[in-house]
């Protein structure tokens, strides 16, 4: 690091009030992203119908986000290294809102996933940018800690707040929970310059790398694409196994490419970081526990309940102030017991809450069979949204952070995407109550061995080696 970039941190370290608005602000567009993935699930019911799409369709109205967002994450983080962390979010911001506003006005399931699309790719420019953002404004240790605590904390309750935000609108209409993101992007966008520390010379002078962003894209694409119609038409058929087969050899050549190539999206340093590597599998077994009981939530609410979009939405109301408290524990406590040890404890809690989602799927009763799940499970979700990141981040460069950031994210939703398509291959056609114990049970699964993975890592890293 040139003693011009030192100098810059430190200016941008000096103003805590500064750096505390800055910090809102991010935070504020992480919610963005992440309550746009889960604002959409209460409305699927009421977009299905509104734009006459079947099932299998309809996932895709999840799905386009997430694939976009998970294919062009690590390019973007790139590009935030080398362009500037700022100039990205802006951009980023700007075309999330515009890609939004074009969803909510859409005619057609063509139009509308083409916009989700496109907010994914808003989304894939906007998280690494905020992730360097915050790590270089506050120093390794307890202060970035702290502050990805509070980062944590706003963000991870926008999957939560989502549902519920998703309830109101829809009960309005569906239009709504895509329109209302454009002037929360466009506030964002305008305080930055304001907000932010202004984006100095160059950190990273390598060549972006368009063919590994492409195989990335292209290899997630095909991969969800298989998963998705195996669930409708079978592992059988001949389009399901060519997609199957495409994405292996997408996937088989990125690896190549990243491995051969002179500027590669990760480079071989990172690649061979413990730390990183345990919060990028953290991140996925993340997504597909508690990260997924989103969706299954939303289908026991309103096609076995009979919930209203409106009540839906509300009966995800705890779940939110149960992940804001755990992000709040998970503030006090990762300093104190490293975040690989709180790691094993959170999965341990997702695990436990999800198994009681799938023992309450027999029956009928919110209050009583389901509320002690979504506690439980809540609490979990907090604490492990900001140990994951605090693991994977941990001890990195500052100027790796952008990267690193962009390689836990594109875990994250990577995951997302695969496994909305694994629970719809896990319950089939929606009939029995069964179906929704399965789904349950599977993401009580993943998260069981979010557990053992990071129980493993602990002992293997010794009491002092679990920051």
């Amino acid at each position: 690091m040139t003693t011009y970039e030192k100098s810059e941190i430190q200016v941008a370290r000096s103003a805590a009030p500064a750096r505390t608005a800055g910090l809102l602000l991010l935070s504020l567009a992480q919610f963005l992203i992440a309550l746009d993935y889960s604002v959409i699930y209460v409305a699927l019911p009421s977009i299905g119908s509104s734009l006459n799409l079947g099932a299998d369709t309809l996932q895709w109205v999840v799905s386009a986000y997430a694939v976009l967002f998970a294919g062009f994450l690590l390019v973007s983080g790139r590009a935030g290294d080398r362009f500037g962390a700022r100039r990205i979010l802006v951009a980023a911001l700007v075309l999330f809102g515009i890609a939004a506003t074009a969803g909510g006005v859409a005619n057609s399931g063509a139009l509308l996933l083409t916009a989700r699309g496109a907010q994914g790719l808003g989304a894939a420019l906007l998280q690494p940018a905020i992730i360097a953002l915050i790590n270089r404004a506050f120093a390794a240790g307890p202060e970035r800690d702290r502050a990805l605590a509070v980062w944590g904390t706003i963000g991870a309750s926008g999957l939560a707040a989502g549902a519920l935000l998703g309830g109101v609108l829809t009960s309005a209409s569906w239009r709504w929970t895509m329109l209302v993101n454009l002037p929360v992007a466009l506030l964002c966008a305008a305080a930055a310059p304001r907000l932010l520390p202004p984006d100095g010379r160059r950190t990273d002078s390598r060549a972006l790398s368009a063919v590994g962003a492409v195989l990335a894209t292209a290899a997630s694409l095909a991969v969800v694409s298989a998963l998705t119609l195996a669930a409708v038409h079978g592992w059988g058929d001949s389009r399901t196994l060519g997609l199957a087969g495409a994405g292996v050899v997408l996937v088989v050549g990125f690896v190549w490419h990243e491995k051969s190539s002179a500027a590669p999206l990760i480079d071989r340093a990172l690649r061979s970081n413990a730390m990183l590597r345990l919060g990028a599998a953290s991140t996925a077994l993340y997504m597909a526990s508690v990260g997924a009981e989103f969706y299954v939530i939303t289908l026991v609410l309103q096609n076995r309940y009979g919930y209203s979009p409106l009540r839906a939405g509300l009966g995800f109301l705890p779940l939110a102030l149960c992940i804001v408290a755990g992000n709040m524990l998970a503030g006090r406590f990762i300093t104190r017991v490293g975040s690989v040890r709180l790691l094993t404890v959170a999965f341990v809690l997702d695990a436990a809450g999800l198994a009681l989602l799938a023992a309450s799927a027999d029956g009928t009763g919110y209050a009583t069979r389901m509320l002690p799940g979504i506690v439980v499970s809540g609490i979990g979700h907090g604490l492990t949204y900001t140990s994951m990141f605090v693991t994977g981040t941990g001890g990195l460069r500052d100027e790796d952070q952008g990267t690193a950031g962009a390689v836990l994210t594109t875990s994250q939703y990577m995951s997302a995407a695969a496994s909305l398509a694994i629970l719809v291959l896990v319950m089939g056609p929606p009939s029995a109550a069964g179906t929704y114990r399965d789904a349950f049970a599977t993401t009580a699964a993943f998260a069981a061995a979010g557990a053992v993975l990071a129980a493993v890592a602990t002992v293997a890293r010794g009491p002092k080696g679990t920051r």
